[in-house]
């Protein structure tokens, strides 16, 4: 159900509010460079979309959604949260096609 819920948040929003939903798409925005630049609170992270340095089994090189802890400017991805199955399945499946999307923007470039 809350897979669901999320996929869907961009209809719910417009259904509520009669507008577009760019407002809250421009409003995540600000909230990851605000994170990013004036930093996440002590013994806090957030979700964000970095480079992967291989983390949980993501492929290296990837824009993936990591947690996140940020300082100074800098972002570092926190390490050693536990991953049940179904999260497991859910992340490699994403990877998988990040990576497919990956290889085929790389083909229009040749």
């Amino acid at each position: 159900e809350f897979i669901t819920t999320v996929q869907q948040r961009g209809a719910a929003i417009i259904k509520a509010r009669k507008f577009s939903s760019a407002l809250s798409a421009a409003s995540s925005a600000c909230d990851h460079i605000r994170d990013w630049v004036l930093g996440t609170p002590e013994g806090t992270f957030v979700s964000m979309g970095v480079y992967s340095d291989g983390s949980y089994g993501v492929p290296s090189g990837l824009i993936y959604s990591f947690p996140v802890t940020c300082s100074g400017g800098e972002w570092k991805i926190v390490q050693g949260l536990p991953i049940d199955e179904f999260s497991r399945k859910k992340m490699d499946a994403t990877a998988q096609e990040l990576t497919e999307e990956k290889t085929l923007a790389y083909s229009c470039l040749e």
